[in-house]
């Protein structure tokens, strides 16, 4: 039987003194995507930074496809196959669009169809028309798809999607969502965490939502939209966008 793609059980985080995580614990399936939903200060950014190892948990085991990797470093974790695209893009503003993909490349794992530049500018043909752009005058929205081709070119086996549809314009969004949509398709595995609940609960298989730092929810997307007290309860002011 194959394993989870990520599993995370009984995960403790603190921040300095201050507990953060309590217990957390969850389940991507291969080839799904699983919402992260929350609040702010729920804790979803906490629980990337543990998964991608800025942060190390005091307790608690994660497995990426059944191999342990809680207390790694992030480039170690990034070599084993977790990529992030980071709340607010942190694209290299003074290099080209092509140059902020190619110092992301990886030694390609063995897979049938690697991630490179002509796939990237597949998936976004607007990089290709600003290939050799510096990349701090790209807009918002193409700094976006920049961050996440950026995140592909090191072809994970998990992808980390914090915020990527924050401050972007309705066409973008619908764009990223899009993309994520396409990368599900090609059975990417994908953590998303996600402000706007529409695009996360249409693209999404699977949800977790978090509370101070606890699981509160695990089960389908599907049951989540069709649940109004949960989202109220748990998730309060929490408008698609």
């Amino acid at each position: 039987m194959e394993p989870e793609a990520l599993s995370l059980s009984n995960v403790h985080t603190f921040y300095g003194d201050s507990h953060v995580l309590h217990g957390v614990g969850f389940a991507l399936r291969p080839g799904d995507v699983l919402a992260l939903l929350g609040r702010n200060g729920a804790g979803k950014t906490t629980c990337i930074s543990t998964i991608i190892g800025f942060l190390k948990p005091k307790q608690g085991d994660i497995r990426l496809f059944g191999e342990p990797i809680a207390g790694l470093g992030p480039e170690r974790i990034s070599q084993l196959g977790i990529g992030l695209v980071p709340q607010g893009r942190r694209i290299f503003p003074s290099l080209s669009v092509r140059e902020n993909l190619d110092v992301a490349r990886q030694r390609e794992r063995a897979t049938e169809n690697p991630w490179g530049l002509d796939r990237i500018y597949d998936l976004f043909p607007r990089l290709r028309e600003r290939h050799g752009q510096f990349a701090g005058t790209l807009s918002g929205g193409e700094q976006q798809m920049l961050a996440i081709g950026r995140a592909l070119m090191g072809n994970p086996r998990v992808l980390l999607l914090d915020e990527p549809s924050e401050g972007l314009a309705p066409l973008i969004v619908a764009e990223v969502g899009r993309a994520i949509r396409r990368l599900k398709e090609e059975g990417q595995s994908i953590v998303l965490v996600e402000q706007n609940r529409q695009l996360a609960l249409d693209v999404a298989d699977q949800a977790i939502i978090l509370n101070t730092g606890r699981c509160v929810f695990a089960g389908s997307a599907a049951d989540v939209a069709r649940d109004e007290a949960l989202v109220a309860q748990h998730l309060g002011v929490f408008h698609a966008q």
